[in-house]
């Protein structure tokens, strides 16, 4: 199609995520097999790479955005712009969860964290018992330094006995079939508790200046 040399993109296709290290395709195919294509960087500039006709350029490219062109009978065309990110990531799926504690009493605020190691880009679902009512906020901390991972809190206000159960966050990778899921219990009691058991009797006698101790185990 001499009006439309390049290969339409959908916006999925412009938008790249390779991990360090890994090559990538710049899909941008032409109409014409024969079409002499040079692909640029956002200065401009010409990028050397290999290239496919039927998949486009190929090859380990830095981040950032980049643009195809071709001459069809003196007349120049550029295809859609292709933005390329490095994400860091890594063939593992590292995933711990922590709560601050398990056993909650009525109308406090549970708080579980979800933690991702060394992958910048993950795909991260919370299962609770709350969750079909739509219960519970969720804040991602994406924090780079000293060491890269993703903290994932889920915070419950006003908790009640039903919010009683498994919470579970389970990791999926970005780029790889890999996926990771970790489990904490949580229990909500209607009211506190405390049970005592005193180590002596209703009525205890004591003599002049003895020292005698009252223990009592408390839970």
């Amino acid at each position: 199609d001499p009006d439309m040399p390049f290969v339409p993109s959908i916006p999925e296709d412009q938008f790249i995520l390779v991990e360090e290290g890994d090559p990538a395709v710049i899909p941008c195919r032409t109409s014409d097999p024969e079409a002499q294509v040079t692909l640029v960087n956002s200065l401009d500039k010409p990028v050397y790479a290999l290239y496919d006709t039927k998949q486009g350029f190929i090859g380990n490219f830095p981040a950032g955005s980049y643009t195809c062109k071709t001459m069809i009978q003196g007349v120049e065309f550029k295809s859609d712009e292709f933005l390329i990110y490095i994400i860091r990531a890594t063939s593992q799926l590292p995933v711990e969860i922590e709560a601050l504690k398990t056993v909650y009493k009525t109308g406090e605020t549970i708080v579980v964290t979800c933690v991702v190691f060394d992958n910048e880009v993950v795909n991260l679902q919370w299962n609770y018992p709350g969750k079909v009512k739509e219960k519970g906020l969720i804040k991602l901390d994406d924090i780079k330094v000293p060491s890269q991972k993703l903290v994932y809190t889920l915070t419950i206000p006003e908790a009640s006995v039903k919010d009683t159960g498994d919470y579970e966050c389970t990791a999926r990778h970005a780029t790889k079939e890999v996926k990771e899921n970790k489990k904490v219990v949580i229990t909500v009691h209607d009211k506190g508790f405390v049970h005592l058991e005193p180590q002596f009797s209703p009525l205890e006698a004591v003599n002049l200046h003895e020292v005698k101790n009252f223990v009592v185990d408390v839970q």
